[in-house]
């Protein structure tokens, strides 16, 4: 290449460059966060061909002093198809907890063993380390607000706990999620970031705090 083809080259300018480098930094943060940031709701982008729509922080937050109370000091929980509630419990720091995150997306695989592959369309194709009825509580957040989807992920998390089970899905799922797990509709009622269409709701079939909000 001779002089004057070089010259023909554009250059970046320092501020255009120092841009592009930030840019790449922001997009590797998102793709393989690290340290206690890695936990935070948002680090992972909600993908709406998934049917992902992340809890508010309040509401992520109340779920998982609800799991911390039910599983008790040493409990263990499933987290399935709920990642905002995996998140902030380990956002707070309770390592005297077992906490599991069942989920398709792979990019949750950032969470190391604690991670699960989980496709509800198999919905007990577990790896062998999780045994049956081996959870003090088990949330579930089916994707899709569908009796197909419900009744698979019953059958998921009717395997995985030894009796408590919190449900968050869709209000028009009511009748639904008593016939197939046995819960009822709390009156706290879940946000999430962004408004959704259909009206959600907690149910258990618990003696539950949740029942004492509005």
């Amino acid at each position: 290449m001779s002089d004057s083809d070089e010259d023909d080259i554009p250059q970046l300018s320092a501020h255009t460059f120092a841009a592009l480098q930030e840019f790449y930094e922001e997009q590797k943060q998102h793709t393989d966060p690290g340290g206690d940031d890695k936990y935070n709701i948002g680090i992972i982008e909600e993908n709406w061909q998934l049917s992902q729509f992340w809890y508010s922080q309040e509401t992520a937050l109340r779920l998982a002093e609800e799991a911390i109370a039910v599983a008790g000091e040493g409990g263990r929980i499933a987290c399935v198809s709920a990642p905002s509630i995996y998140q902030k419990l380990r956002e707070l720091h309770r390592e005297d907890l077992a906490v599991y995150i069942f989920e398709y997306d792979k990019r949750f695989a950032i969470y190391g063993e604690e991670f699960i592959f989980y496709d509800y369309n198999n919905s007990l194709d577990l790896p062998k380390k999780i045994t049956a009825h081996s959870f003090d509580l088990v949330i579930a957040d089916p994707p899709y607000l569908s009796e197909e989807c419900l009744r698979k992920t019953s059958e998921t998390v009717k395997y995985l706990t030894q009796g408590k089970i919190l449900l968050c899905t869709g209000a028009i799922m009511e009748e639904a999620a008593a016939k197939l797990l046995g819960v009822r509709m709390c009156k706290f009622i879940p946000k999430h970031t962004r408004n959704l269409a259909n009206e959600f709701r907690c149910y258990v079939n618990y003696d539950s705090g949740l029942d004492c909000e509005i």
